[in-house]
């Protein structure tokens, strides 16, 4: 034993040093296999996350492969499923449509066909990433013609469920897809619940409702089912300076070609009867408000707003057949006279 309590100390300080070495040396090593295990690591093709997808879409580019993750997750949604687990199913495919374009594009009528058979399923969150994935669809071309074969079907969904995620995945739809003629007799059956989504407090749903409308304004044969379906009392309250720029802009497109197809020569031919809270009465009846509203949008601080409100005073104004001829153009209100 005969040490000195400074032999002592110089020992367990080499001790001391040589195990913090080791430790280190230790460390080190486990450090190096985790971070060649991560370099060797490939994303997971099972994982739902965004990020996790976008990886694959990156690789895919990379590399110029298939990844595979939209056939997989089209083949699952061929099984039986539970509502939660069908819904965010779709939900991938959808984001996967948008971020695997080769993929999506591989994909056959067949796979269209079996996302629209989801939209009769009884749970309304899985109808409604249905919408979403068809809708991502109809951004490939040759998919577009057997996406339209649901169009009654996703009309009726639109107007019978009152749920506002629906109407904004339903319409959103329906604004990406050519108008077919033979959903003419369906439009005109839910004209009423078109305008009821309008007349909402959902902003999102009532700009796609709004934007659904105006396309179809332009249509000959649907022009006075919408002028003479009914509305609120306060309709024009969706030409307030209060609402969002978005909703108002839509809305006086809307009334502008309203306004341009009832006066042309071929509308004009013919005497059209409506009811007393038409949507004609609330815009060009004799009692409408429609001037005043429309004034106080030229001043509106976002300027296209303005330049709309100048288009529909200019179209309530001149007839179209003669609005090339500004000296012809005889004002239709009494409020727009003196200057105004």
């Amino acid at each position: 034993m005969g040490k000195s309590v400074h032999q002592c100390l110089e020992q367990l300080d080499i001790r001391k040093s040589v195990v913090g070495l080791a430790i280190g040396a230790g460390a080190i090593y486990l450090l190096y296999k985790a971070i060649r295990a991560g370099l060797k690591c490939q994303p997971p093709l099972c994982t739902a996350s965004p990020i996790c997808i976008a990886r694959l879409a990156i690789e895919r580019e990379r590399h110029g492969r298939d990844s595979g993750e939209l056939r997989r997750l089209l083949n699952s949604l061929e099984c039986k499923q539970d509502e939660y687990t069908k819904s965010m199913i779709l939900h991938n495919i959808t984001r996967c449509v948008y971020l695997l374009e080769a993929e999506a594009s591989a994909c056959t009528t067949d796979d269209i066909m079996l996302v629209g058979s989801m939209l009769d399923d009884k749970d309304n969150s899985v109808k409604i990433q249905a919408l979403n994935a068809l809708k991502a669809f109809s951004g490939i071309r040759k998919f577009r013609l057997k996406i339209q074969e649901h169009f009654i079907k996703v009309l009726e969904l639109t107007s019978t469920i009152w749920d506002s995620e629906l109407h904004i995945a339903g319409l959103r739809l329906l604004n990406n897809l050519p108008l077919p003629d033979f959903v003419y007799p369906q439009l005109r059956r839910v004209m009423p619940a078109l305008m009821e989504i309008l007349q909402s407090d959902c902003i999102l749903a009532q700009v796609q409702a709004v934007r659904l409308l105006s396309y179809v304004a332009q249509k000959n044969d649907l022009l006075y089912d919408i002028l003479n379906c009914q509305v609120h009392a306060n309709f024009l309250n969706l030409f307030q300076s209060t609402q969002p720029g978005s909703l108002l802009f839509e809305v006086l497109v809307f009334a502008e070609r309203l306004s341009e197809g009832r006066n042309t020569p071929h509308y004009r031919a013919v005497k059209w009867h409506y009811n007393e809270q038409s949507l004609h009465e609330a815009l060009f009846g004799d009692q409408s408000r429609l001037a005043d509203r429309l004034l106080a949008l030229v001043i509106h601080p976002e300027e296209e707003v303005q330049i709309q409100a100048c288009k529909v005073i200019v179209s309530l104004q001149c007839p179209q057949d003669v609005r090339v001829q500004p000296s012809f153009c005889q004002t239709s209100r009494s409020y727009f006279n003196n200057g105004e």
